[in-house]
């Protein structure tokens, strides 16, 4: 599958050049490496390979390294994001994604530096600019996490009200 929609334009994917023209993040803090089975308003999955030299292994935690639960949900959340700005054929130019809600996230099973994790997301709905989703992070088809989160996709210049985190 190439990096731009199937012939019907159900599908796509992104390698991390088309990752970074949808998302403002950026190393170290950019969470995927790969998105696989983009549909649009629908779903789709990033890939995130971890390697040892990441900068939260050097303190989560020495000598046995285990990636931090936070950062799973974000490399969720930068996948609904990517999957966000290709269905409404944007870039991330002059938008920002805030996070909004974050529930029911379970934590299964520890992911360590070698593993390569499949994160699924799911668009559950939509209202205006804010957007509400499902997400796992699995590796080798095994539950490790997951979590329902909502965000809100606004202008860079606009100020988000106080409640927006």
């Amino acid at each position: 599958m190439s990096d731009a929609a199937t012939a019907n334009g159900e599908m796509a994917s992104a390698d991390i050049r088309r990752i970074m023209e949808l998302l403002p993040h950026r190393p170290p803090f950019l969470m995927i490496d790969r998105v696989i089975d983009m549909v649009p308003s629908t779903s789709a999955t990033g890939i995130k390979n971890i390697t040892i030299n990441e900068p939260q292994f050097n303190g989560h935690f020495p000598g046995m390294p285990v990636m931090p639960g936070v950062l799973l949900i974000e490399a969720m959340a930068q996948t609904a994001g990517a999957l966000v700005v290709h269905s409404l054929n944007m870039t991330a130019e002059g938008k920002t994604v805030y996070f909004m809600t974050i529930d029911k996230a379970r934590f299964r099973s520890p992911i360590v530096p070698g593993d390569c994790v499949h994160l699924p997301v799911k668009i559950v709905r939509q209202r205006g600019p804010v957007w509400k989703f499902t997400g796992e992070a699995r590796v080798n088809g095994k539950l490790c996490a997951e979590a329902e989160f909502s965000a809100m996709i606004a202008d860079s210049t606009a100020k988000p009200n106080a409640a927006t985190p």
